[in-house]
C-alpha cells in the first residue's frame, strides 16, 4: 500500500494482477485445480468443485434451452441453499445477469424489482415460514396459472416468460429446476464454447440499493467486479482449499453472494450455507460438524450465537477467521468473539454494494487495537481519498466524505444515468456518502453517514421509501422517516406522522397497513403522532432534532418500563 504521508489519500498497490477472467472461466478453472475437494455443504448434500461445474454447466445449457440468451436478466429469488449457489454459477455461465431479489421483498418490491430490468426469468423458491414466494408471483400474475411453461405473458411483469420453481412440487405454469438442468445434460460443449467469447467487463449481477433516498436502484456489476473483490477478501483471510467458509449471511447481498461464494471460488474453500435463514443453533452446528474455519456475520449474529445457551456444548477450535460486517462492530462484542470463538484472525469490512463491496479490510495480524476500531487498510488495486464539502482531499486526522477509485466500482445504476452521475464523478470516484477518517497509517475509520440512511440488523433502510410507502395510507398527511439507536439491531426504524385533519389513526394501523407490503426491517417499531416538524428558518425538515426528542422518549420510557407506541 501506498499512502501520502499529509493528505487522505491511499492506494492499494499490490503485486498481484487482477484476474481477467469470467466466473464461469473461474468456475471451471477450479473443477480443474481441486476436482475432489468440497466445494458446497448445503441442504445434507456435498458437492465438489468438479460436482459443482458440471451441476452448473448443465442448468446454464438448459437457460441456453428455455430461450434465455446472453445478457437477458434472470432474478433469483430465495433464501439460501444448493439451488441459490447452483443458479448463480450457471447464469454466469449462460452469459445472463443474475438479479439478486431480497426474500424479504413483498408485492409492491417483487413488482418493481423484476419490471425495472426486465427480468425475462425468475427462478424462485415456493415458500419459507410466513412467504409464500410463489404465492406473491401468481398474485402479480395470475395469467401463470393458465400459461404453458416459459411462455407467460402477465399485464403487471410484461419482460418474464419464464418462472422456475426451486422444488419438485408441480404448480401450474412453472418449471422445476431440476428439469431445467435435465434439458442442458447435452449442452457442455455448447456452454464451453459460449465461455471463451464471455468478457469479465461484460455484467454479471444486478443488486438493489437506494443508496439513502429514492425508489431502489438496480447497481450493476461486472465479472471483473465481484470476482475480484471476491478474491481479494479471501487473499486478506489467507483463505485456501483447506478452508471451509461458513455463510449464515444472505446469499442475495454482496455479504453471501461475493464475500462468501466468489472467495470460496477463487480460493478452493468450501462454502457452508447452515440453513436457508439465519439460525444460531444451526450455524454453530454447522461450523462444529463441517469443521469450519471461517465464519461471518453481521454483529446481531454474532451475539445470538454467543448468547444460545447451548453455545458451550459446540467444538469450535476449528474455527480461524472470519469477517464481522454489516453495521458497526461494537469492540466488547469483538473481543468475545474473538477469545470464546477461537477467531484470533477475525476480521472486520467496510464497502457498500456500488464497490463490490470491499474498500477497506482488516489484516489477520493487525494489532487488535487496530482490528476493533477501525475497519482496516485500503484493499489491493483501489484508491480512496477523504475529501471535504468542496472536494478537496482533506489532511490525515480530518474527517470527511470517503470516495474510492479502481476496479470495484459498479458499471452503474440500470437505466439511471443521472443517478449513476450523481455519486460517481467525471474521474471516476465513487463518492459514499460516508464520512471517514484516516489516520497515517492508512487506517480508516467510519465515524458517520451524511445522509439518513438506517441500519437495522446489518440491513440498510432508506427512509425515503418507507415514507414514500407510508404516503398512500388514506390517514396520513406527512411522514418522516429516520433511525434511533438500538442496542439489538443497532438502529430501529421511527415515523413521525402528521394525520389529515379529522383523520385517525393508530400505530397498529399503520404497520397492518406496512405488513406484506414492505420487508418487515422496513416496519417502524416506533411511531410518534404529532402536529408539526422542527423545520429551519428556510423549511427544511430536521431529522437530527426528532431523534434526539426520540431517544429522550424512548429512554424516560423505557425506564418505566414500557415503550413509545412499539412493541
Amino acid at each position: 500500500m501506498t499512502a501520502d504521508a499529509v493528505l487522505s489519500y491511499v492506494h492499494g498497490a499490490d503485486t498481484t494482477p487482477l484476474i481477467g477472467r469470467t466466473i464461469g472461466q473461474m468456475l471451471t478453472r477450479a473443477a480443474a485445480l481441486w476436482p475432489d475437494r468440497v466445494a458446497l455443504i448445503a441442504d445434507g448434500q456435498r458437492l465438489s468443485w468438479a460436482e459443482l461445474d458440471d451441476h452448473a454447466t448443465r442448468l446454464a445449457a438448459g437457460f441456453l434451452a428455455l430461450g434465455l440468451k446472453v445478457g437477458d436478466r434472470i432474478g433469483i429469488w430465495s433464501l439460501n441453499n444448493s439451488a441459490w449457489a447452483l443458479t448463480q454459477f450457471a447464469a454466469a455461465k449462460a452469459g445472463l445477469i443474475l438479479v439478486t431479489v431480497n426474500p424479504a421483498y413483498r408485492l409492491t418490491e417483487l413488482e418493481f424489482a423484476l419490471n425495472k430490468v426486465g427480468c425475462a426469468a425468475l427462478v424462485t423458491a415456493t415458500r419459507f415460514k410466513s412467504s409464500e414466494f410463489l404465492g406473491m408471483v401468481n398474485a402479480l400474475a395470475p395469467e401463470l396459472a393458465s400459461a404453458a411453461p416459459g411462455a407467460l405473458h402477465a399485464a403487471r411483469l410484461p419482460a418474464l416468460r419464464l418462472v422456475i420453481r426451486i422444488g419438485r412440487e408441480p404448480t401450474p405454469g412453472t418449471l422445476a429446476l431440476g428439469d431445467v438442468a435435465d434439458l442442458g445434460s447435452t449442452g457442455h460443449g455448447a456452454i464451453a464454447a459460449l465461455g471463451e467469447s464471455l468478457q469479465c467487463d461484460d455484467p454479471a449481477n444486478i443488486q438493489f440499493t437506494s443508496g439513502t433516498t429514492g425508489t431502489p436502484k438496480g447497481v450493476v456489476l461486472s465479472h471483473h467486479n465481484i470476482l475480484n473483490n471476491g478474491y481479494f477478501v479471501g487473499r486478506t483471510m489467507r483463505l485456501g482449499p483447506d478452508d471451509r467458509i461458513c455463510i449464515p449471511v444472505p446469499l442475495y447481498h454482496c455479504f453471501g453472494l461475493v464475500m462468501g461464494n466468489l472467495a470460496a471460488l477463487t480460493s478452493g474453500a468450501a462454502m457452508v450455507y447452515p440453513g436457508e435463514g439465519f439460525d444460531p443453533l444451526a450455524t454453530l452446528r454447522s461450523v462444529a460438524e463441517a469443521r469450519c474455519t471461517a465464519i461471518y456475520g453481521v454483529p446481531t449474529m454474532f451475539l445470538a450465537e454467543l448468547d444460545h445457551p447451548d453455545f458451550d456444548r459446540f467444538d469450535l477450535s476449528s474455527l480461524r477467521t472470519g469477517i464481522m460486517a454489516g453495521a458497526p462492530c461494537p469492540v466488547p462484542l469483538m473481543q468475545r468473539a474473538i477469545e470464546r470463538m477461537n477467531l484470533s484472525e477475525m476480521t472486520i469490512c467496510y464497502g457498500m454494494t456500488e464497490s463490490s463491496p470491499v474498500s477497506f479490510q482488516s489484516a489477520v495480524d493487525d494489532p487488535f487495537e487496530r482490528r476493533v476500531s477501525t475497519v482496516g487498510r485500503v484493499h489491493p488495486h483501489l484508491e480512496v481519498k477523504i475529501v471535504d464539502v468542496s472536494g478537496r482531499v482533506v489532511p490525515r486526522g480530518v474527517t470527511g466524505e470517503l470516495c474510492t477509485r479502481g476496479y470495484s466500482v459498479m458499471r452503474g445504476y440500470w437505466a439511471e444515468a443521472e443517478q449513476t452521475a450523481a455519486v460517481r464523478d467525471e474521474a471516476g470516484w465513487l463518492h459514499t456518502g460516508d464520512l471517514a477518517i484516516l489516520d497515517a497509517e492508512g487506517f480508516c475509520r467510519i465515524v458517520g453517514r451524511i445522509k439518513d440512511m438506517v441500519i437495522r440488523g446489518g440491513e440498510n433502510v432508506y427512509p425515503r421509501e418507507v415514507e414514500e410507502f407510508l404516503y398512500r395510507h388514506p390517514a396520513v398527511q406527512d411522514v418522516q422517516v429516520f433511525g434511533v439507536p438500538d442496542p439489538r439491531y443497532g438502529e430501529e426504524v421511527c415515523a413521525w406522522i402528521r394525520l389529515r385533519p379529522g383523520a385517525c389513526a393508530t400505530a397498529e394501523d399503520l404497520r397492518d397497513f406496512c405488513a406484506g407490503q414492505i420487508a418487515h426491517q422496513k416496519i417502524p417499531r416506533y411511531i410518534e403522532f404529532v402536529d408539526a416538524f422542527p423545520m429551519t428558518v428556510t423549511g427544511k425538515v430536521q431529522k437530527y432534532l426528532m431523534r434526539e426528542a426520540m431517544i429522550g422518549k424512548i429512554s424516560d420510557k423505557t425506564v418505566a418500563g414500557h415503550r413509545t407506541e412499539g412493541p
